[in-house]
């Protein structure tokens, strides 16, 4: 099967995904009792986990895009790897909401950065999974094999960071949400300046 159609339909489930994201935001919060402008201030935490889901899912939907240029069709096992990562982007507003409305609760924040940890790593492995597989089965013929190899060493580490982050959360749940920040603004910066194509 050509990757062609495949791109599409991840390509739908990209869109999906981060347009539910803006419901983590939780705009019905602002007719809570209070003035507009208190309630807009104290939905700060659903800004920042908007974005950096945002981003996340709007960086792995640009290495979909490039790692797909690579092959040169799609069999069953590489469409099986590619639906459980849709699982995992699909599932993505949900984690979102819940550190969106927990952020700033002690007790239940922890809870909150593990499941999305555990989401971006499960993510993360899926990911690698695609790639794994594909640059051993389906690539095209002229596909250059440093660039190959560049791809799978950027990718090595994602889970294992992301792995680490939620590990922090059972110790620091502050700090492991800043790190899933600063996760993605890394993989935003470094994409923009190592993923581009050859010219």
């Amino acid at each position: 099967m050509e990757t062609g159609r495949v791109e599409a339909f991840s390509d739908g489930v990209f869109a999906i995904a981060v347009t539910l994201l803006i419901l983590a935001v939780g705009i019905e919060q602002t007719f809570a009792e209070g003035g507009v402008k208190h309630q807009l201030l104290h939905l700060w935490p659903a800004y920042i986990a908007y974005a950096v889901s945002f981003l996340t899912v709007g960086i792995m939907w640009v290495n979909h895009h490039q790692i797909f240029r690579h092959f040169s069709h799609v069999d069953r096992p590489l469409l099986l790897l590619n639906i459980l990562l849709l699982m995992c982007i699909s599932f993505t507003p949900f984690p979102t909401r819940v550190v969106a409305d927990h952020a700033q609760s002690g007790a239940d924040r922890q809870a909150a950065a593990v499941l999305y940890g555990l989401t971006m790593t499960f993510t993360a492995i899926c990911f690698f999974a695609v790639w794994f597989y594909g640059s051993r089965h389906v690539l095209r013929p002229d596909t250059d094999m440093r660039e190959v190899s560049g791809i799978t060493r950027s990718y090595l580490p994602g889970a294992p960071t992301y792995a680490l982050a939620t590990a922090v959360a059972f110790v620091n749940s502050v700090a492991s949400l800043i790190m899933f920040g600063a996760i993605a603004i890394f993989y935003a910066i470094s994409s923009s300046f190592f993923g581009r194509e050859p010219s």
